[in-house]
Protein backbone atom coordinates (compact mmCIF):
# COMPACT_ATOMS: atom_id res chain seq x y z
CA UNK A 1 0.00 0.00 0.00
CA UNK A 2 2.62 2.20 0.59
CA UNK A 3 4.58 1.35 -2.65
CA UNK A 4 1.60 2.60 -4.50
CA UNK A 5 0.82 5.64 -2.48
CA UNK A 6 4.54 7.09 -3.12
CA UNK A 7 3.96 5.55 -6.82
CA UNK A 8 1.04 8.29 -7.40
CA UNK A 9 3.11 11.13 -5.67
CA UNK A 10 6.76 11.04 -7.71
CA UNK A 11 7.07 14.46 -7.34
CA UNK A 12 6.35 14.28 -3.32
CA UNK A 13 4.12 17.57 -2.60
CA UNK A 14 2.51 18.38 0.54
CA UNK A 15 0.51 16.04 2.33
CA UNK A 16 -2.15 16.68 4.80
CA UNK A 17 -2.18 14.37 7.88
CA UNK A 18 -5.64 13.29 9.46
CA UNK A 19 -6.64 12.15 13.12
CA UNK A 20 -10.54 11.52 11.96
CA UNK A 21 -12.52 10.82 15.55
CA UNK A 22 -16.30 11.29 15.91
CA UNK A 23 -16.71 14.89 16.95
CA UNK A 24 -13.42 16.31 15.41
CA UNK A 25 -10.74 15.74 12.97
CA UNK A 26 -7.27 16.98 13.30
CA UNK A 27 -4.91 17.66 10.83
CA UNK A 28 -1.37 18.29 9.72
CA UNK A 29 0.81 19.55 6.85
CA UNK A 30 4.00 18.83 5.40
CA UNK A 31 6.58 20.28 4.02
CA UNK A 32 6.41 19.18 0.05
CA UNK A 33 9.97 17.30 1.01
CA UNK A 34 8.59 15.09 3.48
CA UNK A 35 10.71 16.57 6.08
CA UNK A 36 8.44 17.59 9.25
CA UNK A 37 4.59 17.48 9.69
CA UNK A 38 3.23 20.11 11.96
CA UNK A 39 -0.24 20.35 13.57
CA UNK A 40 -2.84 22.33 11.89
CA UNK A 41 -6.16 22.97 11.97
CA UNK A 42 -8.64 21.74 13.83
CA UNK A 43 -11.77 20.41 12.26
CA UNK A 44 -15.54 19.87 14.09
CA UNK A 45 -16.95 17.05 12.43
CA UNK A 46 -20.47 17.52 11.19
CA UNK A 47 -22.27 15.70 8.14
CA UNK A 48 -19.55 14.25 5.63
CA UNK A 49 -19.97 16.70 2.57
CA UNK A 50 -19.40 19.38 5.18
CA UNK A 51 -16.15 17.71 6.66
CA UNK A 52 -15.28 17.51 2.69
CA UNK A 53 -15.71 21.21 2.04
CA UNK A 54 -13.31 21.83 4.75
CA UNK A 55 -11.27 19.45 3.81
CA UNK A 56 -11.10 20.74 -0.34
CA UNK A 57 -10.58 24.24 1.00
CA UNK A 58 -7.89 23.46 2.88
CA UNK A 59 -6.14 20.57 -0.22
CA UNK A 60 -6.59 23.68 -2.25
CA UNK A 61 -5.08 26.74 -0.33
CA UNK A 62 -1.92 24.72 0.75
CA UNK A 63 -1.47 22.73 -2.54
CA UNK A 64 -2.11 19.93 -1.09
CA UNK A 65 -0.94 16.08 -3.23
CA UNK A 66 -1.57 13.57 -1.23
CA UNK A 67 -3.48 12.48 2.38
CA UNK A 68 -2.55 10.47 5.24
CA UNK A 69 -5.46 8.95 7.41
CA UNK A 70 -4.69 7.79 10.61
CA UNK A 71 -6.19 3.97 11.11
CA UNK A 72 -7.41 3.19 14.77
CA UNK A 73 -6.30 -0.37 14.99
CA UNK A 74 -6.88 -2.54 18.15
CA UNK A 75 -3.80 -3.23 19.77
CA UNK A 76 -3.63 -6.79 18.88
CA UNK A 77 -3.71 -5.30 15.24
CA UNK A 78 -7.12 -6.51 14.25
CA UNK A 79 -9.78 -4.17 12.86
CA UNK A 80 -12.82 -3.42 14.61
CA UNK A 81 -15.82 -1.49 13.64
CA UNK A 82 -14.35 2.08 14.44
CA UNK A 83 -11.47 1.08 12.06
CA UNK A 84 -14.26 -0.13 9.40
CA UNK A 85 -16.09 3.46 9.33
CA UNK A 86 -12.31 5.29 8.77
CA UNK A 87 -11.44 2.80 6.04
CA UNK A 88 -14.85 3.93 4.16
CA UNK A 89 -14.30 7.50 4.70
CA UNK A 90 -11.01 7.10 3.45
CA UNK A 91 -12.01 5.52 0.25
CA UNK A 92 -14.31 8.02 -0.27
CA UNK A 93 -11.60 10.84 0.50
CA UNK A 94 -9.76 8.51 -2.21
CA UNK A 95 -12.42 8.65 -4.85
CA UNK A 96 -13.51 12.46 -4.60
CA UNK A 97 -9.90 14.45 -3.55
CA UNK A 98 -6.45 12.48 -3.59
CA UNK A 99 -4.16 9.47 -3.20
CA UNK A 100 -4.95 8.20 0.04
CA UNK A 101 -2.58 6.54 2.64
CA UNK A 102 -3.86 4.73 5.74
CA UNK A 103 -1.37 4.55 8.97
CA UNK A 104 -1.75 2.42 11.74
CA UNK A 105 -2.67 5.07 14.58
CA UNK A 106 -2.47 2.79 17.59
CA UNK A 107 -0.19 5.03 19.78
CA UNK A 108 -0.67 8.33 18.27
CA UNK A 109 -2.57 9.93 21.43
CA UNK A 110 -0.82 8.18 24.23
CA UNK A 111 2.26 9.39 22.53
CA UNK A 112 1.06 12.96 22.26
CA UNK A 113 -0.18 13.43 25.77
CA UNK A 114 2.99 11.85 27.75
CA UNK A 115 4.46 14.74 25.25
CA UNK A 116 2.16 17.15 26.58
CA UNK A 117 2.24 16.76 30.03
CA UNK A 118 5.79 16.48 30.01
CA UNK A 119 6.07 20.02 28.93
CA UNK A 120 3.74 21.14 31.52
CA UNK A 121 0.61 21.82 28.78
CA UNK A 122 -2.33 22.22 31.03
CA UNK A 123 -5.29 19.74 30.92
CA UNK A 124 -7.49 22.38 28.96
CA UNK A 125 -4.52 23.16 26.52
CA UNK A 126 -4.72 19.55 25.96
CA UNK A 127 -7.69 18.72 25.07
CA UNK A 128 -7.92 21.82 22.10
CA UNK A 129 -4.59 20.60 20.71
CA UNK A 130 -4.13 16.68 21.27
CA UNK A 131 -5.92 15.83 17.80
CA UNK A 132 -3.85 17.95 15.69
CA UNK A 133 -0.88 17.11 17.57
CA UNK A 134 -2.21 13.48 17.34
CA UNK A 135 -2.37 13.97 13.04
CA UNK A 136 1.32 15.55 13.21
CA UNK A 137 2.74 12.38 14.93
CA UNK A 138 0.80 9.89 12.15
CA UNK A 139 2.19 12.22 9.69
CA UNK A 140 5.36 12.26 10.62
CA UNK A 141 5.70 8.46 10.96
CA UNK A 142 4.17 8.02 7.54
CA UNK A 143 6.35 10.35 5.89
CA UNK A 144 9.65 9.15 7.51
CA UNK A 145 8.62 5.90 5.96
CA UNK A 146 8.31 7.31 2.80
CA UNK A 147 11.00 9.00 2.55
CA UNK A 148 12.98 6.55 3.50
CA UNK A 149 11.21 3.76 0.80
Amino acid sequence: MIEAFRAALPERGRLLGLDVGTKTMGTALCDANWTIASPAKLIHRKKFASDLSELKSLVSRESIKGLVVGLPLNLDGTDSPRTQSIRAFARNLAAILLPVLLWDERWSTAAVERQMIAADISRAKRAERVDSAAAAYILQGAIDRLASA
